[in-house]
């Protein structure tokens, strides 16, 4: 009679049923709220770059869905984009809202685009941080007062501000790009951060052949597939907007605290 050996009997001799491998169990997608727009971009390429799952939720924020409670629980300064990851710190689940904190959490997170060296941290900060406070408030604003300011004959003096500052920004860029392919020298989340706005040149009155480095940037990161794949980010609905609609332009331009 053939002998079952040691390995396969279980308690008081007897074989042990055989064990079926565990399948890893796939992580949980983070959710994106979002909507097509330069802000939105930067963490939809981070979120390809990093090859992270996640889902799209759509933020109509035409329509005022930035407002709901259970967005604002979210994120209070009912912005988008912002992010809940189920598998945070410690296993919990964590939101996030501003779209800097969010590339600086994701690059904590995936040890990619965010370097782990003080040094090498800094340097992709100040661009990162650059973008925040100048690129993208300033071309924000030159996109409204060029592209839907009422009466935009009356707003010549706002509309050569913005138009002003985003060219002395683009010089910025221009001057930085020079001697290197990335803004923090290897590619990273600062870069991220700017394509959004940057590929708008157009919409800020600039012409981007007076800034060949920029133009080499932005041909550069068009072409990763991960940048083209997290600005073309299908809704529907945000195809139907219309910015002359009355009711889209007080929702977007005349919020007040209450």
């Amino acid at each position: 009679m053939a002998r079952t050996s040691a390995s396969k009997r279980g308690r008081g001799g007897k074989p042990s049923a055989a064990r079926t491998p565990r399948r890893p169990v796939p992580p949980k997608p983070i959710d994106l709220h979002y909507w097509p727009t330069p802000n939105g971009y930067k963490v939809s390429i981070m979120l390809e770059e990093c090859g992270l799952p996640y889902r799209v939720i759509p933020l109509n924020i035409a329509r005022g869905d930035q407002f709901k409670p259970e967005f604002l629980a979210i994120s209070p300064n009912n912005r988008m984009p912002a992010i809940v990851d189920p598998a945070g710190p410690g296993g919990r689940p964590i939101a996030i809202f501003e779209s800097g904190a969010i590339l600086q959490y994701l690059g904590r997170k995936t040890g990619r685009f965010y370097p782990a060296t003080e040094r090498a941290r800094v340097e992709v900060d100040q661009w990162l941080f650059w973008q925040m406070a100048n690129l993208g408030p300033k071309a924000g604003e030159c996109h409204h007062f060029r592209l839907y300011a009422p009466e935009r004959a009356t707003l010549q003096y706002a509309i050569d501000r913005f138009t002003n500052e985003c060219n002395r920004l683009y010089g910025v860029m221009n001057r930085r790009l020079a001697d290197r392919d990335f803004l923090a020298g290897s590619y990273s989340i600062a870069d991220m951060a700017c394509i959004g706005w940057a590929s708008r040149w157009q919409r800020q009155g600039q012409d981007i052949n007076e800034f060949p480095h920029v133009k080499r940037w932005l041909d550069r990161m068009l072409a990763r597939r991960a940048v083209y794949k997290g600005m073309h980010i299908w809704i529907e609905e945000a195809s139907k907007v219309r910015m002359d609609d009355a009711a889209t332009r007080a929702t977007l331009f005349g919020q007040r605290a209450r």
